[in-house]
């Protein structure tokens, strides 16, 4: 495995620390008036979700992990557990539910999803950038309403919260960023 710098970490890198697997979050450069430079770096665990913040100068060592990404497609939910299959060996694997926190709601039957394995040990799943989604219920068009940076609450049928141009209604498709959880575009 590559070892970098400590002044070379950053977002979405995964480390490897303190014999664990650790995604880097946030990464911020810090250059004290007096000492030396150094990254802070917030830091989470892929296996059991515990956070770290840690400090590393540049002349320190990490190694860096490269995690093997695989598409799988999702089958179903039991016990509080995520069930994929790989869609060229049918091989399942089981992934916590809280994995993907607040975008769970986003993920539906049959979407295939990039699960991401240290070995043959499946971590971390990412959703896809965009989903479409129908609204179930927002406050009706009204006629002459521009776009002009004004928005509506509205409910989504997978019941997610989020803010819609005045011009979409409700029982319409639209496509959200499930990065930043908001409307792009009408589907």
């Amino acid at each position: 495995m590559p070892k970098i710098n400590g002044n070379e970490i950053r977002p979405g890198n995964v480390l490897e620390h303190n014999d664990g697997l650790w995604a880097a979050v946030k990464v911020d450069h810090v250059k004290p008036g007096k000492g030396g430079a150094f990254a802070q770096v917030e830091m989470k665990n892929l296996r059991n979700g515990s956070k770290l913040n840690e400090r590393f100068r540049s002349a320190d060592k990490v190694e860096r992990v490269r995690l093997e990404q695989r598409d799988m497609q999702f089958l179903y939910e039991d016990d509080g557990m995520l069930i994929f299959m790989d869609t060229e060996t049918y091989d399942q694997v089981q992934l916590p539910a809280d994995i993907l926190g607040e975008r769970r709601p986003f993920l539906q039957d049959g979407m295939t999803i990039v699960v991401e394995f240290y070995d043959s040990e499946a971590l971390n799943a990412t959703l896809p950038q965009k989903v479409v989604c129908k609204i179930a219920e927002t406050e009706p068009v009204v006629k002459g309403q521009t776009a002009a940076n004004s928005f509506k609450p509205a409910v989504l049928d997978n019941g997610v919260r989020i803010s819609v141009p005045p011009f979409v209604g409700q029982d319409e498709d639209i496509v959200v960023n499930t990065e930043t959880m908001e409307y792009s575009e009408r589907a």
